[in-house]
């Protein structure tokens, strides 16, 4: 795999101390110090590093965009890639359920997805997250397994069981929808939710022991739509400290890492209707990372409407590259120095439009005038 030696001239960079006009080279997908033969005037861009997505689900639509339509998942990743490269995502979290609920989100898909990551020739950095449902937890060892077989770094617990409707009895909402996508009767996947919901005191037993394990295979944990400081307090007290997309301001205030959803701070407020606003989150300093959720154009698109609020360019992009990679520990980017991976992404400095990607060192996205310049 080819990777280019070059150094990009006079363009405005993104450096660990500010912006500067300033060569930038890279070698062998990496940036280095010493300047390198091949040179390419960026006049007029700037150079940012590459984000660092840590929660997103719009690859459903590439790899599964209707129920029963897909044998092999590679053409949908390589259609994925594409997307990624041109929203400047060098780093995705790809988060995927392991759930009751069915269709794409059910454990057979997680195991599809799974082996089809592992043969498929990635540039962007592809990394698997399991969406645990909590009511799945009766089948811990399959779970454990899977984690292991698939290395899967990354693990965040979720739990939508209707538990006020089933505890009081009630026709659970949208039953009908959940049934068919599951391929399930009615009739079945009320029974099955009601099992889960009836166990769940004996699944929330074996949490702790669970989650000890996963600390023991260095595995990075989290809960999903936290509620009470109380909630995120029991799941940092198992090793489940990053909060991903908070409902309220109690537990993210609570100090633990926290992701917001970036189309929340597009949009100003979430599209659920008991959710607190991310925007309003991160303006207080309560978010730690911002991740596109199930839109991957929204983590550039929220950079820029943080500098147009009057954040500065190194503050909003923070949020979107330099925090997240060090949130889940990947040290070697998020940041444009010497020794750090070739991530990287070109923009005009009003931050139009992602002119070109690299993803360690390789193009995976160009555009405009930018393209004529780079293969010249």
């Amino acid at each position: 795999m080819t990777r280019p030696y070059v150094t990009f001239e006079n363009a405005q960079v993104l450096m660990p101390d500010g912006v500067a006009t300033r060569a930038l080279s890279m070698s062998d997908g990496w940036i280095t110090e010493a300047l390198q033969p091949r040179r390419i005037d960026l006049s007029g861009y700037l150079i940012l590093p590459g984000i660092v997505d840590l929660h997103g689900d719009g690859f459903e639509r590439h790899v599964a965009p209707r129920r029963g339509l897909v044998g092999d998942l590679g053409p949908g990743l390589r259609g994925l890639e594409a997307e990624l490269a041109a929203n400047g995502i060098t780093t995705a979290v790809l988060a995927q359920y392991w759930s009751w609920e069915g269709g794409m989100r059910a454990p057979d898909f997680a195991k599809r997805l799974a082996d089809a990551l592992r043969v498929h020739p990635a540039r962007a950095d592809l990394i698997y997250q399991l969406r645990l449902e909590l009511g799945c937890m009766r089948e811990t060892d399959e779970v454990l397994a899977f984690i292991d077989q698939h290395k899967i770094p990354f693990v965040v617990f979720n739990d939508h069981l209707p538990h006020e409707a089933l505890a009081s009895g009630k026709r659970p909402p949208s039953l009908q929808g959940q049934a068919l996508k599951s391929g399930r009767s009615p009739e079945e996947h009320r029974a099955l939710m009601q099992s889960m919901h009836d166990a769940m005191p004996e699944i929330r037993a074996k949490l702790p022991a669970f989650c000890a394990e996963l600390a023991r295979r260095g595995i990075r944990m989290g809960s999903h739509d936290d509620m009470t400081a109380e909630e995120r307090a029991a799941w940092r007290g198992m090793g489940a400290v990053i909060a991903e997309f908070p409902m309220a301001r109690p537990p993210a205030e609570a100090g633990d890492p926290v992701i917001l959803g970036a189309p929340n701070v597009v949009r100003g407020g979430s599209h659920k209707k008991k959710s607190i606003s991310a925007l309003e989150l991160v303006q207080d300093g309560l978010c730690d990372a911002l991740c596109s959720d199930y839109y991957y154009p929204a983590p550039f698109t929220a950079a820029r409407k943080l500098v147009s609020l009057g954040w500065s360019l190194p503050e909003a992009w923070a949020l979107v590259s330099a925090n997240p990679a060090t949130m889940i520990g990947l040290t070697d980017r998020g940041r444009l120095a010497p020794g750090a991976r070739a991530d990287l992404l070109m923009t005009d400095p009003d931050l139009s439009q992602v002119y070109a990607t690299i993803a360690g060192g390789q193009v995976t996205w160009l555009a405009g005038d930018l393209a004529a310049r780079m293969i010249a």
